[in-house]
């Protein structure tokens, strides 16, 4: 059954037939002889058409050139229409002044000879602090003790702070 189908659509006739009828529609609607229109009337609504709930007609007057003229343009210490005191929030109260200042350290080891004192490496930032131990090594921080695994910084006041090697830490020291 396929193969007659298929001889069928191969067929130099068949392709003359379908290319003949596709020029006959294309005459046929180039020239209008496909028919008349239908007659088309207009019919009344069922209901009424819906009422706008906003009074716009009036908005006319408050937006129109006129409208613009009617505000006296002598009066020069007059404030903007639109700006009102009422809303303007109280200025912010100025923060209170920092009380302390934060640092970020990392102990980075130790060196010394035998009969010298041991002197500590200490980064700060981007900068390296080298002290021995009892020395200052920022603002009030001074080096109370020193071994292989960590350092023991001492304030004025007897806190300390541990840093552990090579870890940094925020250390927060008090403004004079």
């Amino acid at each position: 059954m396929k193969q007659p189908l298929l001889l069928m659509l191969r067929n130099q006739w068949f392709a003359a037939l379908v290319h003949a009828g596709l020029w006959i529609l294309v005459f046929l609607a180039a020239f209008g002889v496909t028919g008349k229109m239908p007659d088309v009337k207009e019919e009344e609504a069922f209901s009424l058409p819906p009422q706008d709930p906003v009074p716009v007609a009036k908005l006319a007057g408050l937006f129109g050139p006129e409208s613009a003229t009617r505000i006296p343009a002598t009066t020069t210490n007059r404030i903007d229409p639109f700006y009102t005191k009422y809303f303007v929030p109280p200025p912010a109260p100025t923060p209170p002044a920092p009380t302390t200042r934060k640092f970020e350290l990392t102990y980075e080891g130790y060196y010394g000879t035998s009969d010298g004192p041991r002197q500590t490496l200490v980064k700060l930032a981007d900068t390296f602090i080298v002290a021995p131990i009892g020395a200052r090594v920022i603002s009030n921080l001074f080096v109370s003790d020193v071994s292989f695994q960590a350092l023991t910084l001492t304030n004025d006041t007897g806190q300390t702070n541990v840093l552990l090697l090579n870890v940094k830490k925020e250390v927060e020291v008090p403004i004079k």
